[in-house]
């Protein structure tokens, strides 16, 4: 059920969100301050890409207060508008009884794209 919801979600909207992260990853890490926000824009292409079978906990170790700032950053930079395209894309698929697998991903990406920093992704 996971690979027929992942291979739904890739032909319907999850490649281009992964090429936009994968292409935004990249043009971050073309700077040296850029580098750590490029990283995260490739984990949340990582989960992006098959979502159905990912998911995130925080580091066993405390990412302490540089991780704090760098999600306020990320967060008033990026991370407020990744989300908000998450929750519209997420309210409108669940808006259909179909749909409803697919938003959850998306609100589940809203969750990560918010706040990336201090978080690593686990395959399911």
């Amino acid at each position: 059920m996971r690979l027929l919801g992942n291979l739904i979600w890739l032909l319907f909207g999850g490649l281009e969100a992964f090429l936009g992260y994968v292409i935004g990853g990249l043009l971050l890490c073309l700077t040296i301050v850029g580098i750590p926000f490029g990283l995260q824009a490739f984990k949340l292409a990582e989960v992006a890409l098959w979502p159905f079978n990912k998911s995130w906990e925080l580091k066993e170790w405390a990412p302490g207060c540089l991780s704090t700032l760098m999600n306020l950053i990320w967060l008033v930079v990026a991370g407020f508008w990744i989300a908000l395209s998450h929750l519209l894309f997420g309210l409108l698929l669940v808006i259909t009884i179909v749909g409803i697998p697919w938003g959850r991903q998306h609100f589940k990406l809203m969750s990560l794209a918010l706040t990336p920093f201090g978080r690593k992704v686990i395959t399911t």
